[in-house]
């Protein structure tokens, strides 16, 4: 996932129902083999948006464990403050709005989008680690730490 951001606004995707996910989302999709997966943020970007962005910086990751499957469904999520090129007339992904990053929250968007948003935002980095079980849709564990920037990995849980 790529947040792109544009001095106080950012550009996100409105998805409508049939494509999953419902509600403003930043860009972003899976990464095809072999390229990197910053590599694959760009990629997603340009073909969701039409822009090309640069200037990358890392923001944290996110993973989803679902152990009765075996599954691990990992999110890399970048911000990018510069990028070339001219929005999509017609976008794959859904509508392509600038939002003001202080209005933001008040769109309608999946929860777990919600709750990341901010933390593109603050300095350092972030992880975020879920045990999810599908059988009755519930969250049976996590982990969520922030890393300040500079700063070196700590265990200790936040």
């Amino acid at each position: 996932m790529c947040m792109v951001q544009d001095g106080g606004k950012v550009l996100l995707i409105n998805r409508p129902d049939k494509r999953g996910f419902p509600g403003y989302i930043a860009p972003g999709g899976k990464v095809d083999f072999p390229e990197s997966i910053v590599d694959g943020a760009i990629r997603e970007v340009r073909e969701e948006t039409g822009l090309t962005v640069t200037d990358l910086v890392y923001k944290g990751l996110d993973e989803f464990c679902e152990p009765d499957q075996g599954l691990r469904y990992m999110v890399f999520n970048y911000l990018a403050t510069s990028f070339e090129g001219e929005l999509l007339i017609n976008p794959p992904e859904g509508e392509l709005l600038w939002v003001d990053i202080e209005q933001a929250l008040q769109l309608p968007m999946q929860d777990w989008f919600k709750e990341r948003f901010p933390l593109f935002f603050e300095p350092g980095t972030f992880e975020r680690s879920f045990v999810w079980k599908e059988k009755g849709d519930e969250t049976v564990g996590q982990t969520i730490r922030h890393y300040p920037a500079g700063s070196a990995l700590s265990l200790d849980k936040t």
